[in-house]
């Protein structure tokens, strides 16, 4: 078996799991089927998910989202491995959330994934952090509170029951590769300057049709999506151990620390030291605070 499942926590109606994946190029797509309704987050790695929704190339940031009874495959083409976070609830319950979320009614996933989202970055880096330190009370919670994110943030990319997602244009698996190794490179390099010429040129394409690719497949620019690794990186070793935020900044590739306070409020909606402050409990926030995206 590639891929292994360990159940961190679980309710009536919902469970999450840690799924590690260990396939790579040489390995065969593996189908399957989705027993519930799933909300996963792709914590590190990079795979290509197709479904009735869709195909998408997932990377660190990314949501998967996955309709009870859909069937899907998962492929490693692109690069060896990956872990997520697996939530799942089944219809009535995730109905009973969106029940409560402005605007969503009952609702299926009309895509296959959303990609790396302001809205989304903080309660990712809540949930790796109480998975590596097994805080298992705080699943229940966490789990409510990112179907209710992806439910109002995702509104554009969500569909009625019954009806069609709008038709997009699929990327080609050559763009989805060249992707994924720079997603990739950029995850091995996030403490350091990582250039666009570099990352282009590493995949053997012009900075602007690499720009525009990574963009179309990632859902962000390439520059983008390095803050917000170092963002998540930091958050977590926040929420984890009471080094100085200073050196915390410095070592996921901040060299200013106003320049790190100034971008982790922007994204996180407060301040690191406030932040750290709430990981002995963290209170879920006001339906407005989604609005702001």
């Amino acid at each position: 078996m590639t891929t292994s499942e360990q159940k961190l926590a679980s309710g009536p109606d919902w469970y999450v799991s840690d799924v590690v994946c260990t396939a790579g190029a040489g390995d065969r797509p593996f189908e399957e089927e989705h027993r519930s309704v799933c909300i996963a987050a792709v914590t590190s790695g990079s795979f290509r998910y197709r479904t009735s929704q869709g195909t998408a190339m997932l990377a660190p940031g990314a949501v998967l989202l996955g309709n009870v009874g859909a069937c899907y495959e998962c492929g490693h083409e692109h690069g060896a491995g990956d872990r997520c976070l697996s939530f799942h609830f089944t219809p009535a319950y995730l109905d009973r959330i969106a029940n409560d979320v402005p605007g969503a009614g009952k609702l299926a996933f009309g895509v296959p994934h959303l990609p790396p989202l302001p809205a989304l970055t903080s309660l990712l880096a809540e949930a790796e952090a109480a998975r590596e330190t097994a805080d298992i009370d705080a699943f229940e919670e966490l789990g409510l509170r990112i179907a209710a994110a992806a439910l109002a943030v995702g509104g554009a990319a969500l569909a009625v029951a019954g009806e069609a997602a709008p038709a997009a244009r699929t990327p080609s698996r050559r763009d989805q590769k060249r992707v994924a190794e720079a997603v990739r490179q950029i995850e091995f390099n996030a403490d350091r300057p990582v250039s666009l010429s570099e990352l282009a040129g590493s995949t053997a394409t012009s900075p602007y049709h690499f720009l525009r690719t990574f963009r179309q497949v990632a859902g962000m620019t390439p520059y983008q999506f390095l803050l917000r690794t170092r963002l998540h990186r930091a958050a977590v070793r926040l929420r984890m151990s009471d080094e100085p935020i200073s050196a915390i900044a410095f070592e996921a590739g901040f060299n200013d620390l106003s320049t790190f306070n100034r971008r982790f409020r922007r994204v996180m909606g407060e301040t690191p030291g406030d932040y750290r402050a709430r990981r002995s409990g963290s209170a879920s926030p006001s339906p407005s605070a989604f609005a702001a995206f």
